[in-house]
């Protein structure tokens, strides 16, 4: 069962597309250590926009209480300001993650939920 990979748009993709590719491959080497898959392929960065060249990330966790929850926030917010070049705050966003949200929901063949 070969899903389509679907790549997440953010406003950036619209308003400053230069900048797409170098933030999501910084924020690819940020990674859940419960799951073992990086930010971007789990779809937890929901959107990325810039305002008066601050960069403002929304983003969420794959559960409320992820122990790991702090330390993703701050690598995060570290990848986004290398990525975009420039001052960056993260907003949590308070939806519920589910694997619908993943870019490749083929990754969930390697039988790790069944």
């Amino acid at each position: 069962m070969s899903e389509e990979i679907k790549e997440i748009q953010w406003t950036i993709h619209k308003t400053h597309p230069e900048m797409v590719k170098n933030a999501r491959e910084r924020l690819s080497e940020v990674i859940d250590p419960e799951i073992g898959m990086n930010i971007i392929q789990l779809g937890l960065v929901r959107d990325i926009e810039i305002e008066n060249n601050i960069g403002h990330v929304k983003m969420i966790l794959t559960t409320p209480f992820c122990p790991y929850g702090p330390a993703m926030i701050e690598m995060t917010k570290a990848k986004a300001t290398e990525g975009l070049n420039m001052p960056v705050n993260i907003e949590m966003g308070m939806d519920m993650w589910d694997f619908s949200m993943m870019e490749d929901p083929s990754a969930l063949d390697w039988g790790m939920y069944a």
